[in-house]
């Protein structure tokens, strides 16, 4: 935790006697200039910055030199203006598209006025992924105070208690989705102010939602001009040499995990966001990536010898370790999320590499598979395993989507299943067979994925309601256009249309799972019926069970269960939630002794029909 507090030495400060000091590492600089509003963007001698060994310059300015919101950059002797690594704010100019830093330094800074909600692991974690700038329904680029205005709201009224933003680390190109980064310690000033930020962070804590965002150290932009690349002429300053710093597939450059400078900003910037902006943790992308020298590129891991064969990049997985190390002493109730497709052994694991979380992204692509298939052939048995398919010794998230379903050429969870009459027969009054499949099918997948989930359950926004269509950033082949970069809430907010009926069924389940104490029980299976496309399980005192099959409805259905009075808490047909309200709400369910002796077991009798789930739970425990 003392070693990763570089942002507090490098970088432009103003001094206890109002003069200032600018600091950066840069060891193959062959002169160093202070540049900007002050200087009229010319290299001045006042501005030179002084060689002090070990790569380090300095420069030192009296009182008055810079102002609040002045630009600046450094001009580097055989690599050119360059933009400070460790600048606290950069924004873009829109006339001239150039990035530069600007002075931080607010004659009354933004003072938090909210502590981070409690929070221990295993307390139910139900995240909102988010992205600031597409947030708004306008076809523009969404600002944090619109989102701290008008989203966080109704984040709340979801029932989500974590936010996970995108994007909010500085990126030159907003269609990359925040995922080339280029100046790591800054905020995306298209989205507005650090100042803004924190009363972004500071209103969701009012309102009881922890947030994180997704870190990105699994590489950085090739741009010279605003990124670390060629920072000081030389390329292996920050990424390694040759193609081993170059990712193929993502044209980014990739760290050196194993040099000290680079641990030594990298850590740094984890401390810097929990302290500068009271994060409550982190989202680590790419985790794949970085793990791997082949970074999980044309690789399945199908067994435990794809991690011992020496592929696995150790000065990285050791970065990791230290990361999250550091997260955890300077801050022990914040939480790190491994996004790992390799299932590395450890990754979760408190004793070993330290994550709190893992994604379980085998969930997500196991409903994909199965909604490209007739529900018919659906089997019951690998559904159970996938919903289930995790290590004892560590936590996981799960997910039917994320973002990465709904980028152009994918399709979302609810356009796959509804296809073209998602834009035709969606009012409540247009009957569809096919749009009846999709919201049962929606309703069940988003049901059982959350009521199995291990720690907790995501949700890319607007997913929650069926968003349509899929996420594309302004771009060339678009025309530059803000059609898909944007969320359409009215469309489920405007009372005619069935993705308000999503929305109040989503609202309903994470009413349930949001209890304290529901992701402390483990799952308990109880029925996994491939002929009639049944599964049923428990978890404490809540029980579960969905009936698949496209056709056939079942009575007096046995679930096997504990001897009680169980409540009907809700199901996926009520008509609030677009079914066909086949279940009478408010039933209790009675269990009765079925068999002699050992072989006699206690079973209740349901009515279940075709494509519903209902959620049950004990009430009354015999003595």
């Amino acid at each position: 935790a003392e070693f990763a507090q570089a942002y507090k030495y490098f970088g432009l400060h103003r001094e206890a006697d109002d003069s200032w000091v600018f600091r950066e590492y840069a060891p193959h600089a062959g002169e160093i200039f202070l540049i900007g509003d002050f200087s009229g963007w010319e290299k001045k001698t006042e501005f030179r910055l002084k060689n002090i060994g070990d790569g380090k310059w300095e420069g030192r300015f009296p009182p008055g030199t810079f102002h609040h919101l002045m630009h600046y950059a450094l001009e580097i002797t055989g690599a050119g203006r360059r933009i400070p690594a460790y600048a606290v704010y950069v924004t873009q100019d829109r006339n001239t598209n150039i990035f530069t830093a600007r002075v931080w330094d607010p004659d009354k800074p933004y003072k938090f006025k909210y502590r981070s909600p409690d929070f221990k692991c295993g307390d139910p974690l139900l995240i909102y992924e988010s992205h600031v700038g597409m947030a708004q329904e306008e076809p523009k680029v969404g600002s944090f105070a619109e989102y701290r205005e008008k989203i966080l709201p109704y984040i709340a009224r979801s029932r989500y208690n974590t936010i996970q933003l995108m994007a909010v680390m500085s990126h030159p190109y907003y269609g990359s989705f925040g995922y080339h980064v280029a100046n790591f310690f800054s905020i995306a000033g298209i989205f507005g102010t650090p100042d803004e930020f924190k009363a972004l962070v500071d209103e969701a804590h009012r309102l009881g939602i922890r947030v994180i965002i997704d870190l990105v150290h699994s590489h950085s932009v090739k741009n010279e001009n605003e990124g670390l690349a060629r920072f000081d002429g030389e390329r292996s300053t920050y990424f390694h040499a040759g193609s081993r710093g170059e990712h193929s597939a993502w044209d980014s450059l990739c760290f050196d995990y194993g040099k000290t400078e680079v641990l030594h900003f990298l850590l740094s910037n984890c401390r810097f966001f929990l302290e500068e902006y009271n994060l409550d943790g982190f989202r680590f992308d790419g985790v794949t990536s970085m793990l791997y020298y082949h970074h999980g590129l044309n690789k399945a891991f199908t067994s435990y010898q794809d991690y011992f064969d020496g592929s696995v990049d150790e000065d990285a997985l050791s970065y990791l370790t230290l990361a999250n190390r550091l997260i955890h002493r300077f801050r022990p109730e914040a939480i790190t999320v491994a996004e790992d497709v390799s299932g590395l052994p450890g990754l979760a694991a408190a004793d070993h590499v330290g994550f709190d979380y893992r994604m379980a992204m085998g969930v997500s692509d196991m409903w994909f598979k199965l909604f490209d298939i007739p529900d018919e052939y659906w089997d019951m048995g690998y559904l159970y395993s996938e919903l289930l398919n995790r290590r004892r010794d560590e936590r996981a998230i799960s997910y039917v989507e994320c973002h990465d379903q709904a980028i152009v050429g994918g399709q979302t969870a609810f356009f796959r299943l509804a296809g073209a009459e998602m834009y035709t027969m969606m009012n409540k009054k247009s009957p569809s067979l096919k749009i009846d499949r999709a919201m049962a099918l929606h309703k069940i997948s988003r049901a059982l994925t959350a009521a199995t989930a291990d720690s907790g359950y995501l949700c890319f926004m607007g997913n929650e309601f069926g968003h349509p269509e899929w996420v594309d950033f302004p771009r060339e082949g678009n025309n530059w256009s803000y059609h898909y970069a944007r969320r359409q809430w009215s469309l489920a907010w405007n009372g005619f249309l069935r993705y308000g009926e999503l929305l109040e069924f989503d609202r309903a389940m994470l009413e349930i799972f949001s209890q304290k104490d529901y992701y402390r029980s483990p799952v308990v299976r109880l029925a996994a019926d491939n002929e009639r496309k049944v599964i049923g399980f428990a978890r404490g005192e809540w029980f579960f069970a969905a009936n698949l099959h496209p056709e056939k409805s079942w009575c007096d259905l046995e679930l096997l269960v504990p001897p009680g009075e169980y409540e009907l808490l809700m199901n996926t047909d009520e008509e609030r939630f677009g079914g066909f309200g086949r279940i009478a709400s408010g039933q209790k369910y009675f269990s009765r002794r079925q068999g002699l002796g050992a072989s006699g077991r206690d079973v209740i009798l349901l009515y279940l029909p075709a494509r519903t789930m209902i959620f049950l739970k004990k009430s009354v425990f015999n003595a």
